[in-house]
């Protein structure tokens, strides 16, 4: 068993010497588990190194967060995000059926009058039960306090073994087993007062397996929320946490299943599982109280002001559920002033991903980072593996130049002498000679004051590197993978549709801004050579939908095929009910949605149709209120957004649309400009729509204006327009950078091979290179290739 004993890390505490304080808590409470549990030394030493990770990770932040304290204090509350787990019904009540089969925390016995009996959770039941609802609340009422009371009644004679047990097994699953008569499960449920139990009786019994898990789910969730109301209420509490003088009432079977750590206090025979009141001697913030909350909600009100010191706590307590929404905010929301803390704090607690997508993130946003004050607080080692990187990614190499100084000018005397080995990281001769004349300047002025800073420059600069330095190579952890297109032949005419795949495995940038992509062959679908189709990943695996062959009627397809990266294996699976091409493809709750699109020439649908990956199918949802195609969709927040497109009469659209597979659409605010054949991608809370074409009267023009949608204000917002035309081009969002890819001109029908990438940081759009193959009606998304086809 495994308990952490060791503080909390409190930024403010560690600051102030507190370590001493918490050696001192650690060596008493040592003492005391000793005596009590008889634990090994092995049990101890674990946690032991706990507590010396808290220390060394408080001590990392001493100096790498002292400005961001000053910053915060002022709107210190300010921004906090609710995160929620999805799961979290089911994980908590998959624990508390655990502890009811081997009879841990269980409070109450039922008896029936043939002599069964039934050992449970007091709150669980009496958060179906309205009678037992009336009796803890009595108990408690009679208890005049908390504390470990075990009761018991008996039901009369109308409720027999099989009627209970149905009761009970709602309770802790949700679910209404078919193994009961209808007579025997209704008996005990008005008995009992179980008024959602009677509701779902016959509804639920004669319903497929799907929906009762569906209905099990929801049942659940109705369940934790009649618990938490009893929380509030201070119905059945039986424990009373004393932190510090402030005094936490709480279940301590709510509290056991959510954390490792009073499950083992309540559960394992320490005294305080017999406690009404537990104290507990170790330095925890305010922050306990959140994660309390959270045993009984599933969610966390979280914000960079208090991330670190809940994140601590809940590792402190083991609160599994808490610990994953803290790293889950982490990566979502991690930004150039954060990323280092993030690093420090996933170094510290060795949790080796999260530490490498701080660093990761450090190298991809350069630039950003390099800006923040808290840079200038990284060890000379570490600054010089971020710079030596090949995967550091940078505009221009005067960026690391200019990082370089700013950190030796934070304290020149002790710094100074690092300058050559730091210079290193610098490739100069990828500098263009107008960048170098600010290098030669900033040598004079150091020279000037009398320090030398690094006279190797200039030979660097002219000398030859070796092929592999001729570059910045940037290799992102995912790859942008393209599938099919099509494009002219470029010496006889004809069109050459693809069934080809590709991959982007590196970014490379060379002597002052030009950019490249590395794109490698993945493979081809085997079907016929496709374009205006649809791909999606669901699970790591590659979805290639429908689309045409060619252009002549009966050119559509409505094929289904997937992609396993790991075992290099395609499938054909379910054809779509519909032919299809020129619709929009989304993932929505672990399912496929192909809307709307072009049946066959100028005849566009309004069906909807899902895809089960499970069940290998196709089946149509709720139809879209026009047919649509041409249009863009995607999921932001959890919701299918759709926008522009042609509607039934080929005209340019600039609708917004929120739709859902069982209500339909709802119409949101207009974007200011009408576009179909266009890209749309979400990131961070914003869809962003750039690209396509748009009316011209009775003809198309091409669209370059570009624009963002706030889902919060319902409003549209214009950034930079793309520099040249983009129809039926791909797009994806790769390390938070819109990339739209090939497509064609309007106006002139010309071919664009292009790949252009906004950056959201210099807010302008800037070329990365060429497309290897096909450049039109071309499809992409984001996909974990394996490493063995990166190398």
């Amino acid at each position: 068993m495994f308990l952490t004993l060791a503080g909390s890390i409190h930024m403010e505490a560690s600051m102030s010497g507190q370590p001493a304080v918490w050696e001192e808590q650690w060596r008493r409470e040592k003492e005391r588990r000793e005596q009590v549990l008889g634990e090994g030394k092995e049990g101890i030493e674990q946690d032991e190194r706990e507590l010396r990770r808290i220390v060394a990770f408080n001590d990392s932040r001493l100096g790498l967060t002292s400005r961001r304290v000053e910053l915060v204090e002022s709107d210190k509350g300010d921004n906090l995000q609710v995160y929620c787990s999805q799961n979290f019904p089911y994980e908590v009540f998959e624990v508390l059926r655990e502890f009811r089969e081997s009879c841990l925390l269980t409070d109450l016995i039922m008896t029936t009058e043939d002599g069964s009996s039934f050992q449970v959770h007091s709150p669980i039941l009496a958060a179906v039960s309205a009678v037992v609802k009336k009796r803890l609340r009595d108990q408690t009422c009679d208890q005049y306090q908390v504390g470990p009371n075990q009761w018991s009644f008996s039901l009369g004679p109308q409720v027999n073994q099989a009627g209970l047990q149905a009761v009970v097994d709602f309770a802790y699953t949700g679910k209404l087993l078919a193994v009961y008569t209808v007579a025997q499960i209704k008996a005990a449920a008005h008995a009992l007062g179980v008024p959602r139990v009677l509701q779902l009786c016959d509804k639920t019994l004669g319903a497929d397996d799907g929906s009762k898990n569906d209905s099990a789910s929801e049942e659940m969730k109705c369940t934790l929320q009649s618990v938490e109301q009893l929380w509030a209420d201070g119905v059945g509490c039986d424990v009373i946490l004393d932190v510090n003088g402030a005094l936490f009432h709480a279940h301590r079977v709510i509290l056991a299943t959510s954390s490792g750590y009073f499950q083992g206090m309540f559960t394992s025979g320490m005294r305080e599982s017999r406690q009404t009141r537990v104290v507990l001697p170790l330095k925890v913030g305010p922050e306990l109280g959140a994660l309390i909350s959270s045993c009984y909600r599933g969610t966390l009100p979280l914000s960079w002001d208090c991330i670190f010191e809940t994140a601590c706590t809940a590792l402190q307590f083991q609160f599994k559920s808490a610990i994953s929404l803290c790293l889950l905010f982490m990566r979502q929301e991690m930004g150039a002033d954060t990323c280092l803390d993030v690093a420090s704090f996933a170094e510290a607690y060795e949790m080796s991903e999260l530490f490498e997508e701080a660093n990761d993130y450090v190298l991809r946003n350069f630039l950003e980072v390099s800006a923040n004050a808290k840079l200038l607080d990284l060890q000379a080692e570490k600054l010089l593996d971020f710079l030596c990187s090949d995967g550091l990614s940078v505009p221009s190499e005067l960026v690391v130049f200019r990082a370089i100084v700013s950190w030796m000018e934070a304290d020149p005397e002790e710094r100074l002498g690092r300058a050559g080995e730091l210079m290193k990281g610098v490739r100069f001769s990828l500098m263009t000679f107008r960048e170098f004349k600010e290098v030669r300047a900033i040598n004079l002025r150091m020279e000037a004051k009398g320090m030398q800073l690094y006279s190797a420059a200039l030979k660097e600069f002219g000398s030859t590197l070796s092929s592999q330095d001729q570059c910045r190579v940037r290799r992102p952890k995912a790859s942008l993978v393209l599938v099919g297109g099509d494009q002219l032949n470029p010496d006889v005419g004809p069109r050459i549709p693809s069934r080809e795949v590709w991959f982007a495995n590196s970014l490379r940038s060379g002597t002052g801004l030009v950019k490249d992509i590395e794109w490698r062959r993945l493979g081809e679908v085997p079907s016929k050579p496709m374009f205006r189709h649809e791909v999606a990943t669901i699970g790591g695996w590659l979805f290639v939908i429908g689309g045409c062959h060619f252009y002549c009627e009966n050119d559509v397809m409505k094929s289904t095929y997937s992609y396993d990266p790991v075992h290099e294996v395609w499938k054909r699976c379910a054809d779509m009910q519909e032919f299809r091409s020129n619709f929009s493809l989304v993932v929505f709750q672990g399912r496929l949605y192909a809307i709307g699109g072009d049946k066959e020439i100028h005849t566009n649908l309004d069906s909807v149709e899902m895809y089960d990956p499970k069940a290998d199918s196709w089946s149509f949802v709720h139809p879209l209120d026009q047919p649509l195609s041409g249009q863009a969709a995607t999921i932001l927040n959890g919701k299918i957004f759709i926008s522009g497109g042609f509607d039934h009469q080929y005209v340019c659209l600039t609708s917004l649309l929120l739709y859902h597979p069982e209500a339909g659409s709802t119409h949101l605010a207009d974007m200011t400009q009408n576009r179909a054949q266009h890209c749309m991608e979400a990131l961070r809370g914003f869809l962003y729509v750039a690209g396509g074409l748009c009316n011209l009267r009775r003809f198309y023009t091409d669209q370059l204006a570009c624009e963002w949608y706030d889902p919060m204000t319902d409003s549209w917002t214009s950034f930079a327009s793309l520099p040249m035309p983009h129809v039926g081009a791909a797009s994806a969002f790769l390390e938070e950078n819109l990339y739209i890819l090939g497509g064609y001109c309007q106006d002139d029908h010309s071919e664009s091979g292009l790949v252009h990438r906004y950056n959201r940081s210099t807010q302008r759009w800037e070329i990365m290179g060429k497309l290897p193959a096909a450049v039109t009606d071309i499809r992409a998304c984001v996909l974990r290739l394996p490493q063995h086809l990166r190398c």
